[in-house]
């Protein structure tokens, strides 16, 4: 008997399918069911001639999936894509093929959910936040569209490499309401409550002894041990939250690079992701920033697109 097709969701009907709030949701909920990302099978990173292969497979709550993701970094002077790829969404079960998604949609709609959803319990809801973006790319529309699902913005400031690309977010940003988009430099992380690091550097992007107490920075362009976007000064001085420490100790650059320094150690790290969405909620900011490093996990991808499949088929399981 042959198998009933297998749903194609490309990119438009991902971004269409789940708004950024409910993705926020089904990470939430993922974690509050109890699922443990310090299990999650670890991403493998094969290189090739265009760059690099990376394989992501996961299970969890009657599902497995599994995404292969192409970075490709020529693209870029191509005018493509630099993150290509696709998702594959298996029943739990039998591990028959229910849906196929496109990767880089999936991922521009999974990391801001991430990054949202710890914004959410590292931030006071009090006052609307003072913003600085670092990059121009999906990831940072991403990021300002997620954040707006979770808290008000009084103002994005946008620091990019191209100046046309910077101010084409910053004009997206007021488009949504923010009373304020603009480009900046990287000098006004000293007056910002968020930072938000989402661009291919593989060198500090800014000064952290600039960051204020009480500022939280979230830092996720970069998944190698070798590459950071934020320096010592800053994860010296920080809390710093990761989405799982076997994840953080193996992958998180931006940690493991100040380890190998000898600036900080192991226990370094104050909690998890799972650790603030169970656990009783933060006390107000204190005298030391707050750092979210997140690298991107296989069990997240999975969360969000058995959301988006869902969604796209009418609350089909």
């Amino acid at each position: 008997m042959s198998s009933p097709p297998v749903p194609h969701l490309d990119g438009g009907a991902v971004t269409r399918a789940l708004a950024p709030a409910a993705a926020v949701e089904a990470l939430a909920r993922a974690l509050r069911d109890g699922l443990d990302p310090e299990t999650c099978p670890p991403r493998s990173a094969v290189p090739v001639p265009a760059g690099e292969l990376l394989l992501m497979p996961a299970a969890a709550g009657g599902w497995a999936g599994v995404k292969i993701a192409g970075v490709a970094p020529g693209n870029t002077a191509l005018g493509l894509p630099r993150i290509t790829g696709g998702y594959l969404l298996l029943d739990g079960a039998t591990l028959r093929p229910r849906a196929l998604l496109d990767g880089a949609a999936l991922t521009a709609l999974r990391t801001p959910a991430v990054s949202a959803l710890a914004v959410r319990h590292l931030t006071s809801p009090d006052r609307p936040l003072r913003v600085v973006v670092f990059g121009s790319g999906p990831q940072a529309y991403g990021h300002v569209d997620a954040l707006l699902a979770v808290r008000k913005l009084a103002s994005v400031t946008v620091v990019a490499r191209d100046p046309r690309r910077a101010e084409a977010l910053a004009a997206h940003a007021r488009g949504t309401g923010v009373p304020e988009g603009r480009t900046g430099t990287a000098d006004e992380v000293a007056e910002a409550d968020l930072v938000v690091c989402c661009t291919t550097a593989r060198e500090p992007l800014f000064d952290g002894r600039r960051v204020a107490p009480g500022t939280v920075v979230v830092a996720v362009g970069s998944h190698e041990p070798d590459a950071r976007e934020t320096d010592t000064a800053l994860v010296r001085r920080s809390e710093v939250w990761v989405e799982a420490r076997s994840a953080a100790l193996r992958e998180a650059g931006d940690l493991l690079i100040p380890e190998a320094e000898g600036a900080i150690g192991p226990g370094h790290l104050t909690g998890t992701l799972a650790d603030l969405v169970r656990g009783p909620a933060l006390p107000p900011p204190g005298p030391a920033p707050r750092l979210f490093k997140s690298v991107g996990m296989a069990w997240q991808d999975l969360a969000v697109a058995v959301a988006v499949h869902r969604a796209a088929t009418g609350g089909e399981t």
